[in-house]
């Protein structure tokens, strides 16, 4: 079975649909797959839920699809960068689930796994409990929090081979393992595409068998979300 496309447009053009939920592999800037959200923006797709740890930045990431406004409801943890997102959710326009970090990995983990729920104690008090089951295990209470599971994953590896045996380079793994297998069509972008055979099993972080489609993006702008230095 063939998995590599020629480009992130062909690899998205007969899956995409208005409507869909879609989760989004990246933490901050920083291992987003900036062709496949760039070719999603560009296929004009609307009314989109979209799972990310974060909607990317002003103009940049996710932040274009905000622009864009095709975007209906994003299910995050942090989205504090974004100008745009903030006037779209203060206005009404934009729907937004909020969600503590952990539970938003262990929800597409637990997704990915087939677990369909999970009790946590992040959250209990709180209005992130608010309209959800809770129970109490030896003397302490917990949140039934239900899993996350999307019509398709958008990932970015560093490395991976014909096969979609997918391996990540440091902090950029961060929640792009989860985002792969909690697809039910996991599409890829990664800066090297190798043999089948070529990685070393030991060293793989994520299955091909959880990955259908592979684009070789050689040469991403990795984008620093904020660059910072030191006086001299």
């Amino acid at each position: 079975m063939n998995k590599i496309y020629p480009s992130a447009a062909a690899a998205l053009a007969d899956i995409v649909a208005d409507g869909q939920t879609l989760a989004v592999g990246g933490f901050g800037l920083c291992g987003i797959p900036e062709a496949l959200i760039l070719a999603l923006r560009d296929s004009g797709k609307k009314n989109l839920t979209v799972i990310s740890n974060n909607a990317g930045v002003d103009g940049f990431g996710l932040g274009m699809l905000l622009n864009t406004r095709q975007i209906k409801r994003m299910i995050s943890s942090y989205v504090g960068e974004n100008k745009e997102f903030e006037r779209q959710y203060l206005a009404g326009e934009l729907e937004l689930e909020f969600t503590p970090q952990g539970t938003l990995a262990e929800k597409l983990r637990a997704g990915g796994a087939g677990i369909p729920a999970f009790f946590t104690k992040t959250g209990y008090g709180t209005i992130v409990a608010e309209g959800k089951e809770t129970r109490e295990f030896d003397g302490e209470h917990y949140v039934m929090e239900r899993s996350l599971r999307a019509d398709i994953s958008l990932v970015k590896a560093w490395k991976a081979d014909k096969s979609g045996n997918l391996v990540f380079r440091k902090t950029s793994r961060n929640f792009n393992p989860m985002v792969a297998t909690a697809g039910k069509i996991t599409v890829v972008e990664a800066e090297h595409i190798v043999e089948t055979g070529e990685l070393d099993p030991d060293n793989i972080h994520t299955p091909g068998i959880f990955v259908q489609r592979l684009v070789h993006n050689p040469h991403p702008e990795k984008r620093i979300e904020q660059r910072t230095v030191r006086k001299v």
